[in-house]
């Protein structure tokens, strides 16, 4: 496995009567097993097209061609997107850092803001567009398009949308703009794997066919796995259902920048797949080590309503070292000859300790190496696992009903003039 899933801090005979009940966990991980069943159903029928992209490779050459086209055209690329458009390419080409390719920038205008606009441009001679809606009509996507179009010229532009008639595709027609087919089958928050993700990963310099690969690792384990135990995501799952009439909160906290976008990915993963029928916790993102500073009080010594997902990696050894003797001038001697990446692992370990000590039940996920592959299988495991938990409570993961009547709100607010 890319990644170690620890849920041993979780229960009652552990931290106490706020953890899990072994005989409510056990309840909740046997009702994971149909839940798998169906996964597996889906995955060999070829239905719920975002099991099926870890196997796919034939469409990573034409995406290859066109990341190299707009490298070659561009200094920079704009992606336009919102929701699971922009978060998935978000959460991958965080890792574009630690590549040691000349990666083309890549930023992502999501939230309708005029200033980053512009910003993206001021120099729009030397600015790819890629604009991201399956549906084609997404206002913010549709607005930010719109206004840059009226300063870029469309051959600076690439579309990834549904197919048939669609605002996009009306655009592009009109204007000789380059179409790629958004998966009819996929939902945003479950596209990372298609071209929604592969695209804009390649761009930044990545390795898309590890992406899939990792997630088919993760995908595999769980159905060839001999029992819900054996599976992380099952047993993540568990935890939460074991938890549901108390929990209130789920808090994902990453101990790395580059899982910052992931745990935005995952918090609209969970809310839009499973706040339905008066279901479903609020994903919480916390960042590790800012956020010991501002909410840790509350998770301490506040309701005992959350479960908690630590997220650390092999980092401790990174970066310069601070000198001795400079750490013994500002009696800091504990900081002496230590790297960034060690104290972040030491805060990583104070909140672990300090969360269980406090009897509230935490979870970790610990990535020895972060690269595309390890990516990819936590991508897998928190799709996985929030299917599972979908599955578990008879509800549908895959729509957004109040999402979509919000959208309808707000554009009729803008034909009426109203805001």
């Amino acid at each position: 496995m890319r990644y170690q899933h620890h849920s041993e801090n979780c229960f009652s005979d552990r931290i106490g009567e706020n953890g899990v009940a072994p005989d409510a966990y056990a309840e909740a991980l046997a009702r994971t097993a149909p839940a798998l069943e169906q996964i597996a159903e889906w995955h060999a029928s070829g239905a719920h097209a975002f099991l099926s992209y870890p196997d796919k490779s034939d469409d990573l050459p034409e995406f290859e061609r066109t990341a190299q086209e707009m490298r070659q055209r561009f200094d920079r690329i704009a992606v336009i997107g919102v929701g699971g458009a922009s978060l998935g390419g978000q959460a991958v080409t965080a890792l574009a850092a630690e590549t040691e390719t000349n990666a083309t920038p890549i930023t992502f205008l999501d939230n309708p803001n005029s200033a980053r606009l512009e910003a993206a441009l001021a120099g729009e001679a030397k600015t790819g567009f890629i604009t991201i809606s399956k549906s084609g009509a997404s206002a913010e996507t549709l607005a930010q398009t719109l206004l840059a179009l009226d300063r870029a010229p469309p051959r600076n532009f690439l579309f990834i949308t549904g197919p048939g008639d669609n605002p996009l595709r009306r655009i592009a027609a009109e204007l000789g703009i380059a179409v790629l087919d958004h998966d009819p089958g996929l939902g945003g928050r479950f596209s990372v794997f298609s071209a929604v993700g592969v695209l804009p990963a390649l761009i930044a310099g990545l390795d898309p066919g590890a992406l899939r690969s990792g997630a088919g690792e993760t995908l595999d384990a769980a159905l060839s796995a001999a029992e819900p135990a054996a599976v992380p995501s099952a047993v993540g799952a568990a935890l939460a259902l074991a938890m549901a009439k108390r929990l209130s909160a789920a808090v994902f906290m990453p101990y790395d920048d580059r899982l910052l976008a992931l745990a935005h990915w995952q918090r609209q993963l969970w809310a839009e797949s499973l706040g339905k029928d008066g279901q479903g916790a609020t994903p919480v993102v916390a960042r590790g080590a800012i956020d010991q500073h501002s909410q840790l009080q509350l998770y301490l010594d506040g309701p005992a309503d959350k479960l908690f997902t630590l997220i650390t990696t092999g980092t401790s050894a990174d970066g310069p070292r601070i000198a001795p003797d400079m750490a013994a001038t500002a009696g800091a001697d504990y900081l002496a000859g230590h790297s960034l990446g060690d104290l972040m692992a030491a805060e990583a370990s104070a909140t672990r300790v300090a969360i269980g000590e406090a009897g509230r039940p935490l979870r970790e996920i610990v990535v020895p190496v972060l690269d595309e592959a390890a990516m990819g299988a936590l991508m897998m495991h928190f799709m996985l696992e929030t299917v599972i938990i979908a599955l578990c409570l008879n509800i549908d993961p895959f729509n957004q009903p109040s999402v979509e009547r919000g959208k309808q709100l707000a554009r009729d607010y803008l034909r009426r003039g109203r805001s």
